[in-house]
């Protein structure tokens, strides 16, 4: 074993640090890196915490459309299925018959179809929407990759910055027993020197100086390690501080675009824009055979507008989505299943708008104010940067 293995064992059995990736649909906020005295820093931490509570906002205000349209279906059923039985009666016969026309114009379905018949309704359900509908997923898909790419590589960073932190804690411990070493190796030189001029007599004036010289420049060497050390380790640890409140910036985008790509293969009831796009594909070339059926078929369309007048007079806010679904007027079963659907679409909405209410825009007014509680000197300033940050985004 070396010398300095024996004054340094740890150095042995040292290994490279293990660092766990944090749960990336975790909003953290750690001050222990901030320097809370650095206004800079401060003002910058503040305005972290606003652009999330801006970025909640923006979001809710873009999920509050939906789910007003989605609680409009869901009164339309309850306006239908509170209609007097006489009028209700009307309503089915009319279902009825168009479901008979279409049944006499299914003799195709023989054929080998590239689409079975729920997944065509559906896609006719939504065909005003399938496009846009695509266009969203394709977005966020990309937006997901750039969002996992971003954050794998803060994490990259932060590891590194970490890794970083633990070396130069290392080098200033051993720039402290090195200063020691040094030191006690001068004392023992000026012992040995005090030795050979007393007790052999001998001139010992060289060795003073050059003792005193290279001791001299061994703790200068160990104080200059030491000094840059602790200068980049303060970089060090403003910059693990920084990259955590860009991973919350990022997580708050990364949770939002999970919760809309989630709801949107739930709403189309695919894995993928890709899929979305072959069943819209799919679609337009069964509904293009279909159309040459329905074309000679005029008792149905005429059975289709007198349904949807009806649906009007009974003040359906929505009445075309209904020449679709038929079956829901005749099986209450099959409107149990309407509503169940438009129901979790609706607490989806509901979730995604309370976690940017409540978690996003909730813990950054939360954090906002225990800053203040805690700085009570800094108080009215983080107050000023509330108020410049609010009159800019408005």
């Amino acid at each position: 074993m070396s010398f300095f293995d024996k004054i340094f064992p740890w150095r042995k059995n040292q290994e490279d640090p293990m660092y766990e990736i944090d749960d990336w649909n975790e909003i953290v906020y750690d001050r222990d890196d901030l320097q809370i005295n650095d206004k800079q820093q401060r003002e910058d931490y503040i305005k972290g915490c606003l652009e999330q509570i801006a970025e909640a906002s923006t979001e809710l205000e873009n999920l509050k459309h939906e789910y007003n349209m989605v609680t409009s279906y869901l009164k339309d059923m309850e306006e239908i299925e509170s209609l007097p039985e006489e009028e209700m009666l009307l309503l089915q016969s009319y279902a009825r018959r168009i479901e008979e026309l279409s049944d006499k114009q299914s003799d195709y379905a023989r054929r080998e179809r590239k689409l079975d018949e729920a997944k065509y309704r559906q896609m006719e359900r939504m065909e005003d929407e399938v496009q846009e509908g695509c266009e969203k997923l394709l977005k966020a898909e990309e937006y997901q990759e750039l969002i996992k790419r971003d954050l794998k590589r803060l994490d990259g960073e932060k590891q590194a910055y970490q890794y970083r932190k633990a070396e130069l804690q290392h080098i200033l411990e051993d720039s402290r027993s090195m200063a020691i070493i040094c030191t006690i190796a001068v004392i023992i030189c000026i012992l040995v020197l005090l030795i050979l001029q007393y007790g052999f007599s001998m001139n010992t004036g060289i060795g003073y100086v050059a003792a005193a010289a290279l001791g001299a420049a061994a703790i200068t060497a160990v104080f200059l390690k030491y000094n840059n050390a602790s200068e980049e380790l303060s970089r060090v640890e403003n910059g693990i501080g920084r990259i955590i409140r860009l991973q919350n910036t990022v997580k708050i985008r990364y949770v939002n675009n999970t919760h809309l790509l989630d709801y949107l293969y739930m709403k189309y009831q695919v894995s993928s824009a890709r899929e979305l796009q072959k069943d819209y594909q799919d679609y337009q070339q069964e509904r293009e055979e279909r159309e040459r059926y329905y074309s000679a078929e005029k008792d149905l369309d005429e059975c289709q507008k007198d349904l949807i007048h009806e649906l009007r007079r009974f003040q359906i806010q929505d009445p075309m989505i209904w020449i679709h679904q038929t079956r829901g007027l005749l099986d209450k079963k099959e409107m149990v299943e309407i509503r169940h659907s438009l129901i979790i679409r609706r607490q989806s909405l509901r979730r995604r708008m309370d976690y940017n209410k409540e978690v996003v825009a909730g813990k950054a007014q939360d954090e906002i104010k225990d800053l203040a509680k805690k700085y009570p000197r800094y108080a009215r300033e983080i107050m000023d940067t509330v108020d410049e940050y609010e009159k800019d985004f408005s």
